[in-house]
Order: C-alpha cells, then structure tokens, then sequence
C-alpha cells in the first residue's frame, strides 16, 4: 500500500529510503525470465539483467524522488561479444602454453589461474563503472573515475594476504577496497568517500571467526599429537608406496583422530552456513554506515534476524520446490519406462531418461536460482535499502551534472568470466 504524498514527504524529510515494489511482480518477472532463458539457451539472460535492474531502481525511493537505471539489454550483448572476442584468443594462449614443453608449459596452469584473477578483478571494477553511469537520480547520473588496473592488482594482492592469514585480513581487505571505489565514486560532480573501519569489522566478526577455525584447529593440533613423526620419516626416507599403512600400524590411534576430524570438520561447515547471514548482515550494516557524498551521510539499521529471515524462507520455498520436481520426477521416469518396456528396445528408453535428466538438471538450476533471486536477494535490497537513514540531504539541491556513459566491455567480461552481479 503506497504511502499518502504528506506520509511520503515526513519520510523523505527523516532521510528514510523505501522500496515500492511487490514481491509477486518480482515473482512474475523472475518466471518469466527463467522460462524465456529455457526457450532461447540463455541468451535472454541480458534482457533479464536489465528487466531485474529497472524494477530495483524504478522501484527504489530515495528522499521522495526513485532511481532510474538506463542501461538496455542490446548493451550487455555487445559487452558480451566484445568480452569474448577478447578471452578466446587468452585461453587458447593458455591451452597452447600448457602443451608446449619447458618451465612455462608447466606453469600454465598457475599463470593463467593469475591472469584470470587480476581480469576478473579488473572486469568487477569495469563493471561496477557501467553500472553506475546508467544510474540516473533527480537527472543526475552517477559515474565512476579511478584505474580499473590499479583496482584489479590491489584486489588481487588483497585476496592474497586474506588466504595466507586464513581470512583474518579479509575486513581490512574490504576496507581498503572500498576506500579506493567511493573515493573515485561521484554523484554529478559529489565526490564520495568510505569511512569504514577494517579494525572495527574484524572485531565484531572475531567470535565467528572463531567459532569455524575453532573445530579446525582442535584437528591439526589432534593430528600433531597422534601421528608418529618419526615413522611418517622413516616411511618416507624408504619411499614406500603405502606410507598411511605403515603409520597406521604404529599408531592405532589415528583412526579415531581421522573420525574425530571428519565431525569437526563437519561442524565446522555447519556453522559457517549457520553464521553466513549473521555475517553478510554484519558486514552490509558497517558498509552502508560508512558511505558519504559530500556533506550527505548514511546510517544502517540492518538487523541480522531480518537477513535470517530472507534464508529461512529461501529453504521453506526451496524444500517445496525439491518436492514438486521429486513427484514430477517420478512419474516422468515411470512414464519413460512404460514407453521403454512397450518397444522393441530399450535405447529409445534410455535416450528419453537422459533427455528427462538433462532437462531436470536445467529446471532445478533455474528454479533454485529463482527462488534465491527471489527470497535473499530482493530480501537484502528492500532490508538494506529501507534500513538506511540519510542525513545532509540538502547537500543534493547544490549537485552539477557530471560524468558521461561507460562502455559495457567491463560488464560483459564480469558476464563472461562470471564474476557480475547487480
């Protein structure tokens, strides 16, 4: 129910953000495009891009006035193409280093792995560029400065530090990189900035982190306790081709050590995906909290229950979803096997359930997809949106226009090297 104009200009004047739209058009708008991906082999896929990000906008209310996104379909296409005309050449150098003989032929695979990473990087940042310049607000665009490249190697080196440090570097990692895309981020001729604090994230997401290396350490350290090191050197110095065998049966106890590691590192897994909303809430509430545009600031009131609601029903719609497809499932193969035991062979049969599988794989996929789409995501753009107060609103009546449209290059090898996103 939409708001009355005196109703709408008490918000606007608390700097309240709302979201307008429905979740059943977004349903609807969703169906239809998994539908029309089916019919076209995924080619729809950039008029749904499109389709997904006008509704967003269009549907975004900020200060009294929505978001207007401007990008159309045909320019993800070209995007696309352009993206792929550039990798191909790539990954056949690639594929023709890995047969060649030499030190480089054996260091293809590390060499392209780093490739691949700093384009993925580059592309996100690329990306993120088209996006913004096809962001209109009161007739204004948004745009984006900076080097994609600079972006793309301090990203890398970033991921780098974060794997060797087992993700503790990770909230100076997302700091940093935000300081670098809203220092170059501009709403007309408003500069924008990121005052978030990595310290303070890293704090508040310790005792997670904790909580999932915790089963993790008590592994190693059973491990370094239970395994004989001197007949691990021993079976080794003799090159043995049982070398497991030969501990074993020093050591009777690594038996229960190897169970005791197969629970922890199950309960390790389980509270990961227990606390991944709390940490995804955690996370978008300290981000939204620190953008500014000039004197215009934000504030987050996120609460994680809300994102853990989003989940919750994500897994109530995704189990009535498993249901549905088992039942139908079944009798399609119950069907298939009548036609199969009707004929004079079974090939046609077999030929019929491998065809019903593939299609199945194809449904499932696009169905959960949906359902995802669907629940989290549109859940985590109206609770991110409409938690945020803005303060300073004036700061927008005294905005030049600025910026000029971007390329869709970025996004199409965001697209193609499957790193996009919104």
């Amino acid at each position: 129910m939409r708001m009355t104009s005196l109703e709408a200009s008490a918000t606007a004047a608390h700097g309240a953000i709302r979201f307008l739209g429905t979740r059943r058009a977004y349903w609807r708008l969703l169906v239809r495009g998994a539908l029309l991906l089916i019919v076209t082999l995924g080619i729809y896929r950039f008029w749904l891009a499109t389709d997904v990000r006008r509704f967003l906008w269009a549907n975004t209310e900020v200060a009294g006035e929505t978001l207007e996104y401007t990008g159309t379909p045909f320019e993800l296409l070209i995007g696309f193409l352009m993206a792929i005309t550039i990798l191909v050449p790539v990954y056949a150098g690639f594929f023709l280093g890995a047969l060649g003989l030499g030190t480089i032929g054996q260091l293809s695979g590390v060499i392209a792995f780093a490739a691949l990473a700093v384009l993925g990087q580059y592309a996100v940042y690329r990306a993120r560029r088209y996006r913004l310049t096809r962001t209109i607000y009161r007739g204004l665009r948004f745009h984006q400065g900076g080097s994609a490249s600079a972006y793309a190697l301090r990203a890398v080196l970033w991921w780098l530090a974060t794997a060797l440090t087992l993700g503790l570097a990770y909230p100076f990692q997302l700091a940093s990189l935000e300081r670098y895309k809203m220092r170059n981020t501009y709403y007309g001729d408003i500069a924008g900035h990121f005052a978030g604090s990595g310290l303070r994230l890293l704090w508040r997401g310790l005792p997670m982190w904790l909580m999932v290396f915790a089963p993790l350490a008590l592994t190693v350290g059973a491990f370094v306790m239970a395994v004989d090191w001197k007949a691990l050197g021993d079976a080794l110095g003799a090159g043995s081709d049982d070398v497991m065998s030969r501990i074993e049966g020093g050591n009777p106890q690594l038996a229960g050590v190897i169970v005791f590691a197969m629970l922890m590192a199950g309960t390790a897994v389980t509270l990961a995906a227990l606390l991944y909303p709390a940490f995804q809430a955690l996370v978008l509430r300290w981000w939204s909290s620190g953008l500014s545009f000039g004197e215009l600031s934000v504030t987050s009131t996120l609460r994680m229950r809300h994102v853990y609601g989003a989940y919750v029903r994500f897994l109530w719609y995704g189990l009535l979803f498993c249901i549905a497809m088992a039942v139908l499932g079944a009798v399609g193969l119950v069907a298939v096997g009548l036609l199969a035991g009707s004929g004079p062979t079974g090939a046609a049969g077999e030929i019929a359930a491998t065809g019903l599988l593939l299609i199945g794989y194809v449904i499932m996929a696009l169905g959960f997809s949906t359902i995802y789409r669907a629940t989290v995501l549109l859940s985590l753009w109206q609770l991110g949106m409409e938690s945020l107060q803005l303060s300073g609103l004036s700061a927008l009546d005294r905005v030049k226009a600025g910026g000029t449209p971007s390329s869709a290059l970025g996004e199409g090898l965001a697209d193609a090297l499957n790193v996009g996103g919104y």
